[in-house]
């Protein structure tokens, strides 16, 4: 049975233990505030171990260590000692906003609810926070933004800045609290 916990910022390191590898047939493109599925073929591998890229345990590490300095939560979701997903949460992306910046889950566990209770956990601490939306950059693809609809979130017209230009391609979401 999987236990969800808070993570320790030192425990961030354990990303690389996650199977974020899927292929991807279909994405989404916001235009106008309205989501249009496109057909697409795309292998997406597991994090590179070494190295400093974008798509690699030490870049992502270096990316969202920050987040984590900066008053961020990480919880992760546990199979025996094993990390099989985790949610990052950033509180006050603006005065009422809080932002839902991270969530993975490997693949062997997908659809088992973790995303779910996860995503609850981030829920429940932005709206001890203050936060009255919960702000999320959602990958394009089909299950990525059917999963974040299914739980209330929709194609926001006010993208933050910063994140829009960090991840154009996502189709940026809120959800009210």
């Amino acid at each position: 049975m999987t236990r969800i916990q808070k993570m320790g910022h030192s425990e961030l390191r354990r990303i690389g233990e996650i199977d974020r590898s899927e292929e991807i047939s279909q994405d989404y493109v916001c235009q106008d505030g309205s989501l249009h599925l496109k057909d697409v073929h795309w292998s997406v591998p597991r994090w590179s171990q070494d190295g400093h890229g974008e798509h690699s345990v030490p870049g992502k590490i270096a990316a969202w260590r920050p987040w984590l300095e900066e008053g961020g939560t990480m919880f992760g979701a546990f199979d025996g000692e094993a990390l099989v997903a985790f949610a990052i949460y950033r509180p006050h992306l603006s005065a009422s906003m809080a932002q839902f910046a991270v969530l993975h889950v490997s693949r062997p566990y997908r659809r088992k609810g973790l995303g779910t209770a996860l995503t609850e956990k981030v829920i429940e601490l932005a709206r001890s926070d203050g936060a009255t939306q919960l702000y999320v950059s959602a990958a394009p693809t089909r299950g990525t933004v059917e999963f974040y609809q299914s739980l209330g979130f929709r194609p926001t017209r006010e993208s933050n800045q910063e994140l829009l230009e960090l991840e154009p391609e996502d189709i940026h979401m809120t959800m009210e609290l």
